[in-house]
């Protein structure tokens, strides 16, 4: 006989701000670098993934044959001061999400402003995860659009 449980809706929000050392075209473009084909994991494992940089465009895991996963779609975008995502994301469970990514740049210097607000069934340690995996996006962004400019 089914078993029905009933479940915590979860919402959780990350906030960061951070300052790059580069111009706010460099880190915009190293950005959707990052998101897409030189995503990785933060043990270094790849990730690669496909983003079409334009509203509704998709952000997603290609593994070929029309299979893969679906992230979600672009929001809102407006190079090079934003980017924004919606969608479940990375979560294989009834969860959505939505990212923010809000540039700016002062004296050569880009201000990155990020949000990550998701509502849905998530088990407890997600939040946990999902921290480490922006904190290591965001520094990867950091480093190379600093060699970069």
């Amino acid at each position: 006989m089914p078993v029905a449980e009933q479940q915590a809706v979860q919402t959780f929000e990350i906030l960061r701000e951070e300052e790059i050392a580069a111009p706010v075209a460099v880190v915009f473009e190293t950005l959707l670098e990052q998101l897409g084909p030189y995503n990785e994991r933060p043990d270094k494992v790849p990730l690669p993934m496909k983003l079409e940089p334009w509203p509704g465009g998709r952000w997603f895991r290609d593994f070929g044959n029309n299979t893969g996963h679906w992230w979600g779609n672009v929001q809102a975008i407006k190079p090079p001061a934003l980017l924004e995502i919606s969608g479940p994301l990375f979560m294989s469970y009834p969860a959505t999400s939505n990212v923010q990514y809000r540039l700016s740049e002062e004296n050569g210097v880009t201000r990155l402003k990020f949000a990550h607000r998701a509502a849905g069934w998530m088990p407890p340690e997600i939040t946990e995860q999902v921290h480490l995996g922006w904190e290591y996006i965001i520094a990867k962004v950091r480093e190379r659009s600093q060699l970069r400019k």
